[in-house]
């Protein structure tokens, strides 16, 4: 079983356990991953979602900022998939100085900012450094928020275990899978923001803002898609504030590159 770990740069990082075989992808063909009940849902209700401030180097605000968002996305996505029938438990956030190594049993890495969600206590893990507080004025933490809380939405929706049961035959096929999931959850921020738009205070400079800020992957293992596919999900979310937008199982893989 695949295990995934989620990091502040959205960095994943997966235990290699399949069997080399030729470097052709094969189709995802769990119907849980590409027919997943949550693409028949429609798009999120239309919610208000209020910002709070933040100054510059204010960790406790920074905090603060987190768990409201956290807030707005736990009732946005409660009501919405409570309608359509999911078991609904909303994701907790823990604030920590500094994130134990093996939280979770995960591989926690010495970034001086960093998020990691525990798939089995349902919980974002947060460790607020200057990294993020430093010039928080932009869109980039709230979208951060968002797209992390799509792996909560994995998890409700079984695409989770779904994913973790999903065989592949090399890493290179391992990796676009991943590249899949992390996708997957920047799209459902998408939607999030979408069901949200205008914040307040807020217009479309911030928007194109936010984009520019939004960054793939960096170096030669792929593992969350490059820049231009991860800015292409989130603006398909937004376009449509509907889960069934954000069906990267069933895209082909240019998109998920």
């Amino acid at each position: 079983m695949k295990t995934l770990m989620i990091a502040a740069l959205a960095t994943i990082t997966l235990p290699l356990s399949g069997t080399a075989a030729n470097a052709a992808m094969d189709p995802i063909n769990s119907p849980e991953l590409t027919k997943n009940d949550l693409y028949a849902t429609g798009p999120l209700p239309r919610t208000k979602c209020a910002e709070k401030r933040i100054r510059t180097g204010d960790k406790k605000q920074a905090r603060a900022y987190i768990d409201a968002v956290v807030a707005c996305l736990n009732k946005t996505w409660g009501a919405h998939l409570t309608k359509a029938g999911v078991d609904f438990g909303k994701m907790r956030v823990k604030h920590f100085n500094r994130i134990p190594k093996k939280y979770c049993g995960l591989d926690v890495d010495k970034d001086d900012s960093q998020a990691w969600y525990c798939e089995k206590t349902e919980t974002l893990a947060v460790q607020m450094g200057k990294t993020w507080v430093e010039d928080p004025d932009d869109l980039w933490l709230f979208n951060y928020t968002a797209g992390m809380y799509g792996y909560h939405v994995q998890k409700l929706t079984g695409i989770t275990d779904a994913y973790n049961d999903e065989p592949y035959d090399n890493k290179t096929e391992l990796r676009e899978q991943s590249r899949r999931a992390s996708l997957q959850t920047d799209c459902l921020g998408g939607a999030f923001l979408k069901s949200v738009w205008p914040l307040k205070g807020r217009t479309s400079r911030d928007y194109r803002e936010l984009l520019s800020l939004v960054q793939g992957d960096t170096g030669s293992e792929r593992w969350v898609g490059k820049t231009a596919n991860v800015r292409a999900w989130i603006k398909q979310g937004f376009a449509t504030g509907d889960p069934k937008s954000c069906n990267t199982w069933a895209a082909s893989s240019s998109k998920v590159s």
